[in-house]
């Protein structure tokens, strides 16, 4: 299987309507990326950064074939949502203004970028938050890759009390929602409404396909599961993997050993996952095992 073996990225600034956002955008390989991903780091909504996230995000480009926008939204408590999800919506913007793949360069008249969405922990939160947000707008979006996001504010599955102990723990993460969430339901300018969790929807019908994966050791487990189910009961295309004996945060966690396969990292399935879903007919593919499920 071959993959590219460079991964350059430079500083841009992400204009939106309360001012630049710092993001960093990563391009794989000399050719022009497969399109774009927005992605948005975890930390709990209150902390972590692209720079943080520099080594993961950079590899997520190299499976992929994506370019990488990982963005620096704004965080909790000096903002609440939806500040932070209308970031997300602010860089997707700009990376489908980016037709020659070439973030910074200008823009040539060209077909649009693809475009996908992603984030770990609470940058999953985010990036299922916007999906739903394109989906209303109409904007075309091919995917949504989402790394154990915690999507139930009352912290309530099983998994929660199932491992107490293991980070991030429920009365943590309770506080973190309440950090993050603004009372009421927001609304946009244009009317649409900015869920701070897709668990807030009444409707999942026409999302873009999610690539999901979790940690059997993991807290928010089965918030990734139960999501996983909504969207294949509402039609929606899932490829969602657990990964055994893992917690939270392994995102971050490189491939288990040198000369590994990429799959054996979360980052690195995720990527592959992406490529095979938008590349169907690409020679690098994922193999039978681990299982898609």
């Amino acid at each position: 299987m071959a993959t590219p073996t460079v991964v350059s990225w430079e500083q841009v600034s992400v204009p939106t309507p309360s001012g630049p956002l710092p993001a960093r955008a990563y391009r794989p390989g000399t050719a022009s990326p497969q399109g774009w991903l927005v992605w948005a780091h975890g930390g709990s909504w209150r902390a972590g950064s692209a720079q943080d996230w520099h080594g993961a995000t950079a590899e997520l480009a190299r499976y992929s074939g994506f370019g990488v926008v990982s963005v620096d939204y704004r965080l909790a408590p000096e903002v609440r949502h939806p500040a932070m999800v209308e970031d997300i919506l602010s860089a997707l913007t700009w990376a489908g203004e980016q037709p020659d793949g070439s973030a910074g360069a200008p823009s040539v008249p060209s077909a649009p970028p693809v475009l996908a969405v992603g984030g770990d922990s609470a940058g999953g939160t985010l990036a299922a938050s916007a999906a739903l947000v394109c989906r209303d707008r109409g904007m075309p979006l091919a995917a949504q890759v989402l790394a154990y996001p915690p999507l139930d504010p009352g912290c309530a599955a099983a998994s929660y009390h199932r491992f107490p102990d293991m980070f991030p723990t429920a009365s943590y993460l309770m506080a973190a929602w309440q950090d993050y969430r603004h009372p009421g339901r927001p609304v946009a300018a244009d009317g649409t409404r900015l869920h701070s969790t897709p668990f807030e929807a009444a409707d999942l019908r026409g999302l873009a396909p999610a690539v999901m994966a979790t940690g059997d050791l993991d807290p928010v487990s089965d918030d990734v599961h139960h999501y996983g189910r909504l969207l294949r009961a509402a039609g929606v295309e899932v490829a969602l993997r657990e990964f055994r004996q893992t917690g939270h945060g392994a995102f971050l966690q490189p491939g288990r050993g040198p000369g590994g396969h990429p799959t054996a990292s979360m980052r690195g399935w995720l990527g592959l996952a992406l490529r095979r879903l938008t590349s169907p007919n690409a020679a690098e593919t994922l193999p039978s095992s681990p299982p898609w499920s």
